[in-house]
């Protein structure tokens, strides 16, 4: 399922992407459901390409996003309206121990929290989503599903 929800730079929020055409996608904002197109040039990332820098390797998004939903209890993140730098280093050292603290910026962690708190209230599950990512790339592979 990240593999369909898109951060398209410029504009707030997250989108689902609706289409592909030869020159542009068409998008739909989680947060109204409106339909926009988003050209080539424009830059769009799924969030399945997404990762977070740790001394080690990096860590993708999904595996983070789990965390904190772990840490959450399935619920939004209720850290405050204007949380302190400190406080998003705190809250991610509790999920990420080990995170880049020269690459990981405060605004990178405030992104990484509002787009938990739009998945969250959108119903997206990402263990599910992992699961049938993982199944999709088995059954192409000549695997069905049922064989694993």
């Amino acid at each position: 399922m990240l593999t369909k929800i898109l951060s398209v730079s410029g504009r707030p929020g997250l989108y689902k992407l609706v289409s592909t055409g030869k020159n542009l996608n068409i998008v739909e904002s989680l947060a109204d459901g409106k339909r926009i197109p988003v050209y080539v040039q424009e830059k769009a990332v799924a969030l399945s390409d997404v990762s977070i820098y740790t001394a080690a390797d990096d860590v993708p998004l999904k595996e983070v996003l789990t965390k904190i939903k772990e840490k959450e209890n399935g619920n939004p993140v209720t850290i405050g309206a204007k949380p302190s730098n400190k406080e998003l280093f705190d809250y991610l050292e509790q999920i990420l121990p080990d995170y880049d603290t020269e690459k990981v910026y405060a605004s990178d962690i405030k992104k990484l929290l509002s787009w938990y708190n739009i998945l969250v209230e959108h119903g997206i599950d990402f263990e599910k989503a992992e699961k049938e990512e993982e199944a999709e790339g088995k059954s192409d592979d000549g695997e069905t599903p049922e064989e694993n």
